[in-house]
């Protein structure tokens, strides 16, 4: 990927993802935007919480990182990219279902299987 698109994804979409997150938690889960820091480490969004007090289906508190696919990022900056995120953004509460049954995390309860959790290479199929 370009300097030029990963510089934008960074600057335009990924903040927007963030955004989402947090007001679909709400004050208990930390969402914050993480600068790529070159190849291997790419821009991330961390979601972080303290498990709720109801049941904990998983040992640890939320802690996960979410990335992107390269490819699917170059698709947002051609054209239809920002229809296509749109989209993904209207969609994005409902994907979480599928990345629980991808890794051991349980949004609801804010606690996961493993103390850190990397959903990597996602799409943005809404």
């Amino acid at each position: 990927m370009s300097s030029a698109a990963a510089y934008r994804f960074e600057v335009e979409f990924v903040p927007r993802i963030a955004a989402i997150l947090a007001s679909h938690f709400g004050p208990a889960v930390r969402v914050d935007v993480v600068p790529g820091e070159g190849r291997g480490h790419p821009t991330r969004v961390r979601v972080q919480g303290v498990p709720s007090e109801l049941r904990h289906p998983y040992a640890y508190p939320l802690n996960l990182s979410l990335t992107w696919d390269v490819d699917e990022v170059e698709r947002l900056m051609a054209p239809g990219g920002e229809a296509r995120f749109e989209h993904y953004l209207e969609a994005i509460v409902r994907k979480m279902t599928s990345w629980e049954t991808a890794r051991p995390v349980d949004f609801a309860s804010r606690t996961q299987g493993e103390p850190e959790v990397l959903l990597g290479g996602l799409d943005f199929e809404g």
